[in-house]
């Protein structure tokens, strides 16, 4: 994907489920929408959906949806819109699918000709299976994409994200930044945690995110610093 020549891109992972992906991608949109950037979110592979007006939503990419400022058709932001709360190889199956890699390419190669900045959300973890052949991991080195990770910080985070930020480089990827968003309430030692993965993670921490009483990606942006990171638009 290295010919398609974009502003800003990158790839947001985390180091579970439910840590705040969609928020931190959603807060990338949302500044680089207040730049002026045509920019969209995909999420290429999204578990759990619910019937509204006879269309199957996903909070999720909704979300993502919402804080950019194109409007493009979902068949492309979220090629694999499954119904069931699963992992994602395990849905597919329920429904009679196979998640491959080819259209996912396909449907980003589509969406990077039409904005100048398109922030990719994966799905659960940095390794979540995505078919018998492949995972997200596989999805994130394809892409080729700079990489953010979110860290959720609760008890276990440390391992958590340490061995996620290995299994980056590994890919031979480029971890660009990293957020802590807390997500544990009350959590012992998280100025502690911080510190630690900050001498440990070799890429700059680009924020850390507090418990909101009212998530926004307005909220969560202006917590956090995207400047130092490649692509981004002065």
């Amino acid at each position: 994907m290295a010919d398609i020549a974009l502003r800003f891109s990158c790839f947001v992972t985390g180091t579970d489920t439910d840590i705040g992906k969609t928020l931190i991608a959603s807060a990338l949109l949302q500044a680089l929408t207040q730049r002026g950037v045509k920019a969209v979110g995909m999420k290429p592979v999204a578990a759990g959906a619910t019937l509204r007006d006879d269309v199957w939503h996903n909070d999720d990419a909704d979300s993502l949806a919402a804080a950019g400022n194109l409007s493009l058709p979902p068949a492309l932001t979220t090629p694999y819109l499954l119904r069931i709360a699963a992992a994602p190889h395990i849905a597919a199956a329920r429904e009679g699918k196979v998640i491959e890699l080819a259209p996912i390419l396909d449907c980003y190669a589509q969406l990077t000709a039409a904005a100048d900045a398109v922030v990719v959300e994966g799905v659960g973890g940095f390794r979540v299976p995505l078919s018998d052949s492949f995972d997200t991991a596989d999805l994130a080195q394809q892409l080729g994409l700079p990489v953010i990770l979110v860290v959720g910080l609760r008890l276990g985070c440390l391992n958590q994200a340490l061995l996620t930020a290995e299994a980056i480089a590994a890919r031979g990827l480029t971890l660009a930044g990293w957020v802590a968003n807390q997500v544990e309430v009350g959590m012992s030692y998280g100025e502690d945690n911080v510190a630690a993965l900050s001498a440990r993670i070799a890429a700059p921490l680009l924020g850390c995110v507090p418990r909101l009483v009212e998530p926004s990606p307005a909220a969560a942006a202006a917590c956090l610093d995207f400047t130092g990171l490649p692509g981004w638009p002065a």
